[in-house]
């Protein structure tokens, strides 16, 4: 039985003082739509409520074996992406959860446990649960020691892939704290002057209260591109730029089918991609290194379902209060400074992070749901045929 109320997403309902500021900003946001200037949905579009997907996705994982109050965790943080518009991390990877959980590769049940601690440190076994339980659970300890000593740390190893890393520096937004979320990921990149794929695309995630429920919202790959993008593009027969992957010699290519690695972030090393580099081996330091999980090129690659993944995961939360106590008023004052420049091109204004993900929830909520594309929507009933459980009310 799903725990009344549970669905709600945490400091991401668009507020209408903001839902015309940022409506003009549509178009910059959506990962599935090709003009999204028109608040109406395409022809070829369903529109899906948040209350419906959450529970489709608890239905699919509890199917399957898993936890309800996990499924719960997991059905929160999916909904959550493409509610924001991060449609490649949200129901776009419910079918990896379910075969890891069907597999055995991930545990369906148990607790996370704290290996180490000390008043503002914790060293947690993951258990192999689904990643955005293990998070959740990481990130609740990190601001309880923050809210006691003014920042807390926690490492974990044994985790799984925990979704967009922003779910959890939101957490932190929310209780008026600072957030910092990073994981590592199976080796995909290829480091600056090398043609073998090392490091994951280990994104960074961090989040800051500001005034009025406003926020800076930063979450971003620590790779030029996802994957997934270079794939679209070969699905559509595009080509792609020369900054977002190599091939096996290591030479930048814009055949996405000759891709066989990524680049970092900034791209080849004259557009200094070497500094994507450089926060790609950070994030690797704090997930991998320090929490004891597997690390770089000795993680399991993407394709690999049979093995437990160990992924390595950081996660801390500041008290602004242990600082400025003004914090939220002079980040407002920034924030409102840099989204009244002038633009450099009429009709596209200078946004601040997580402002596109507002668009697009402003987008949603005028909606009444989530769109998907036909594809998707075929990708619903098939799967919720394999499982037999019922499929989610469509508009």
């Amino acid at each position: 039985m799903l725990s009344k109320n549970f669905f709600r997403f945490t400091n991401i309902s668009c507020n209408r003082k903001y839902q015309q500021i940022f409506s003009c900003h549509v178009s910059t946001t959506s990962k599935v739509n090709g003009n999204t200037n028109d608040l109406k949905t395409e022809q070829k579009e369903k529109v899906i409520s948040k209350d419906e997907l959450f529970s489709f996705i608890v239905r699919c994982m509890m199917k399957v074996g898993t936890r309800p109050s996990h499924a719960e965790v997991l059905a929160d943080n999916l909904s959550m992406a493409d509610y924001r518009g991060h449609y490649s991390h949200g129901l776009n990877r419910l079918d990896m959860y379910v075969n890891d959980i069907r597999n055995g590769t991930t545990a369906k049940d148990g607790n996370p446990i704290i290996l180490k601690e000390s008043p503002g440190t914790a060293l947690v076994d993951g258990q192999n649960l689904l990643g955005p339980y293990v998070g959740k659970y990481c990130m609740n300890v990190a601001m309880e020691k923050a809210k006691k000593m003014g920042i807390g740390l926690v490492a974990v190893r044994r985790s799984n892939h925990f979704g967009i890393a922003g779910y959890y520096s939101l957490k932190a937004v929310d209780k008026d704290l600072i957030g910092w979320a990073f994981t590592n990921t199976s080796p995909l990149v290829v480091p600056t002057r090398s043609k073998s794929q090392s490091l994951g695309t280990n994104p960074i995630a961090f989040a800051a209260p500001a005034e009025d429920g406003d926020s800076f919202v930063l979450d971003m790959a620590t790779s030029t591109v996802a994957l997934g993008k270079v794939e679209i593009s070969q699905r559509r027969g595009e080509e792609i730029p020369n900054t977002w992957g190599v091939d096996a010699q290591g030479i930048p290519v814009t055949k996405p089918q000759e891709v066989r690695g990524l680049l970092a972030l900034g791209g080849p090393e004259e557009s200094s991609g070497y500094k994507g580099y450089g926060l790609a081996m950070m994030v690797e330091i704090l997930c991998g290194i320090l929490s004891g999980s597997h690390f770089g090129p000795w993680i399991r690659s993407w394709k690999t379902s049979t093995t437990e993944a160990n992924l390595g995961q950081c996660f801390i939360a500041i008290d602004p209060n242990a600082f400025e106590e003004e914090f939220e008023g002079r980040l407002q004052k920034l924030i409102n400074y840099c989204r009244a420049l002038p633009p450099s091109e009429s009709g596209k204004p200078v946004l601040i992070a997580g402002d596109p993900e507002r668009a697009h929830m402003a987008k949603c909520d005028k909606l009444g749901g989530i769109p998907y594309p036909v594809s998707q929507i075929s990708f619903i009933h098939d799967l919720a045929r394999t499982l037999k459980v019922d499929i989610p009310n469509i508009e």
